[in-house]
């Protein structure tokens, strides 16, 4: 009786996943979000890209070889 249980939660969880990712695949929610993304990721890409700059230019100042 307890396996019949555990096994109506397992198909009861593999159903849900399944009509969650049948959703995101209809609505095409993975490039929305993707799109949604693709600023905040620019704008952490342009951060890292002056840290690394800054730091090469204060290497050079101060004759460092990090």
């Amino acid at each position: 009786m307890i396996v019949l249980k555990i096994l109506l939660v397992i198909l009861a969880v593999l159903s849900v996943l399944f009509l969650l990712s049948l959703a995101i695949y209809f609505f095409n929610l993975d490039m929305k979000f993707a799109a949604a993304m693709t600023p905040v990721m620019n704008k952490y890409y342009d951060w890292q890209k002056r840290k690394k700059e800054a730091k090469q230019k204060m290497n050079k100042e101060t004759g460092s070889s990090e």
